[in-house]
């Protein structure tokens, strides 16, 4: 074990993935290790996973993921459900030469769970701040692409506000801004004065199933989703209220005039979470033109967890290796 003054790296593993059927890349899947790193924010242990091919030096940058509110970091993005292929987006983005990370946030998954707080987007921000600068020391890398998906894209959104500086490309998935519209955060407040009485609500593989169910039920294969439940669920019982609370009552949380890296919005078509005109208003403040909005065909919530997941990989893959303008006014 080694340690530095603010981070310690301890419990790594090498893991052997299972192949998976004909795609691009897949005779290096089977190549793609993982490895277990731990470091802290004050008296709180943050667990981060990395995923990438060994013996070279990363290729086209380092990425890292930002889960969402009812889930922790290794369920959602290092997922393995067997003849799927590249179920795992790390696996995935590993596979063309990234360095790629995750992170559980605080009362998440393997991360501490002892302090009596909600876990809001703020205190998200923190953690990422935390994370980035272990990754960044860790590998020696400049910038970071960060990926958000739900919750997790309102924290990367507000980090990136924050912190410009450790984020090359932002990809925002199943985000929200104002919440006008929002079928499902319509519904969730209804819930809003139960969730400000606790810290923390129980979870269950019923819950996770319906996140699938509640904006159009066809677009997930069952397996999958009882696989996503299942990794849920052996990490946690219960998740924090933080994001729901700021979800139902303090957005908007973010400014995009002040989100000035490179920045993709991915919208599912079904998703319930945000109104396409509440997220186009959003895109059209932002201040870089190297900017792209997408409408997922076939997609609800939890993208990397649908039938039409490929395309997902194939949208980010397009959007982090894009070529760089030769020629660009400053912002």
């Amino acid at each position: 074990m080694t340690e530095t003054m603010d981070s310690k790296f301890l419990n790594w593993k090498t893991l052997n993935i299972p192949k998976a059927k004909k795609m691009k890349n897949e005779h290096l899947e089977p190549l793609v290790v993982g490895e277990e790193h731990w470091t802290m924010k004050g008296d709180v242990d943050l667990f981060l996973w990395n995923k990438f091919l060994p013996g070279e030096e990363p290729k086209k940058g380092t990425i890292l993921f930002v889960h969402g509110s009812s889930m922790a970091s290794q369920p959602t993005f290092d997922l393995h459900v067997e003849n799927r292929p590249f179920s795992s987006a790390m696996n995935y983005f590993a596979s063309l030469g990234y360095d790629v990370w995750c992170v559980d946030m605080e009362g998440y998954g393997r991360s501490s769970k002892h302090r009596d707080i909600t876990c809001d987007i703020a205190n998200g921000v923190d953690d990422l701040a935390t994370a980035t600068d272990y990754i960044q020391k860790f590998r020696g890398c400049t910038d970071i692409n960060l990926y958000g998906i739900s919750s997790g894209a309102l924290r990367a959104a507000a980090f990136t506000e924050k912190y410009p500086d450790r984020v090359g490309r932002l990809a925002l998935d199943a985000f929200v801004w104002t919440g006008k519209n929002s079928p499902t955060l319509v519904e969730r407040r209804k819930k809003l004065p139960e969730f400000l009485k606790t810290k923390r609500r129980p979870i269950d593989h019923a819950f996770v199933q319906s996140i699938f169910n509640r904006d159009h039920a066809d677009c997930a294969d069952p397996r999958v989703v009882e696989a996503f439940a299942k990794a849920i669920c052996e990490l946690d019982n219960s998740m924090p209220n933080g994001t729901y609370i700021d979800m139902c009552s303090h957005l908007p949380l973010v400014d995009p005039k002040k989100i000035l890296v490179p920045t993709i919005i991915l919208r599912g078509q079904y998703d319930g979470i945000a109104s396409v005109s509440d997220l186009l208003e959003f895109f059209e403040n932002l201040p870089n033109q190297d900017k792209q909005f997408t409408v997922m065909e076939g997609i609800s919530h939890a993208s990397f967890q649908q039938k039409n997941y490929e395309m997902v990989y194939d949208i980010l893959e397009g959007f982090w290796d894009r070529a760089r303008p030769v020629y660009r006014l400053p912002l």
